[in-house]
């Protein structure tokens, strides 16, 4: 038998649903992620969400809680709220708010410190989550380099679902930002924590761009191409 991605890929499922019966599958090993367990010959669902499916055999659920849970390594979008002597207070929508160190940065010396307003957007990398303690962020990369870390000027950003974040960054490129891509030239950063940024040099491009990534959560990915090929048609 043909081993077929399970046909609940990409829709809503809840707690109890049998997204895959081992049984009907033919020698393969399935990798099951977050949110399923397996239960003799099946797989069943933990917690309602997205289940969804990455090449070539992993399962997950993808569950759109409003609250993130921040974790090492985790790229997140964060909002300057207070500068202390050492430290920037962020909100990354967590528990707690983070610490991002103002020598946490490529080059970073006490002589030599970023300023930032109250209100700056950054990209940042969560470098430290303990439970009952606040995060701490860096604006650097493992090996200590800027990449692609710092400041977002300009553009517009906005609040999403974590799940929203995870379609966004996932691997191959989700149908929104793929069919986007081919026609528009705009940047994009998405933090795990659900914000979104998008910048373009025309903001008629940023509007379309951000609000089609609203609404592209609950669409599949058939229906999300559709859409963007509508509103490319419109302002083309």
């Amino acid at each position: 038998m043909e081993n077929k991605p399970s046909s609940f890929v990409d829709r809503q499922v809840v707690p109890g649903d049998v997204v895959l019966d081992l049984s009907k599958m033919s020698n393969q090993t399935i990798k099951i992620g977050g949110g399923l367990r397996q239960e003799s010959d099946f797989i069943t669902v933990m917690k309602a969400g997205k289940l969804r499916f990455s090449k070539p055999n992993k399962y997950w659920v993808e569950s759109s809680q409003k609250r993130y849970v921040p974790r090492v390594d985790d790229t997140v979008l964060g909002i300057v709220v207070d500068t202390k002597a050492d430290n920037f207070l962020v909100d990354i929508k967590g528990p707690a708010l983070a610490f991002l160190p103002v020598l946490a940065f490529e080059g970073g010396t006490r002589r030599n410190r970023p300023k930032f307003e109250q209100g700056t957007l950054l990209y940042a990398r969560v470098a430290k989550a303990n439970p009952g303690t606040n995060p701490e962020l860096s604006c650097t990369d493992a090996s200590g380099k800027a990449a692609e870390f710092g400041p977002l000027k300009d553009g517009y950003s906005f609040e999403c679902s974590t799940g929203l974040s995870r379609m966004l960054l996932s691997s191959p490129t989700c149908p929104v930002l793929e069919e986007f891509g081919k026609k528009l030239s705009f940047e994009i950063a998405v933090g795990l924590n659900g914000r979104v940024w998008v910048n373009a040099a025309s903001p008629s491009t940023i509007i379309v761009v951000s609000n089609a990534i609203m609404k592209s959560e609950s669409l599949s990915g058939v229906q999300q191409r559709i859409m963007v090929q509508k509103l490319l048609d419109r302002i083309q």
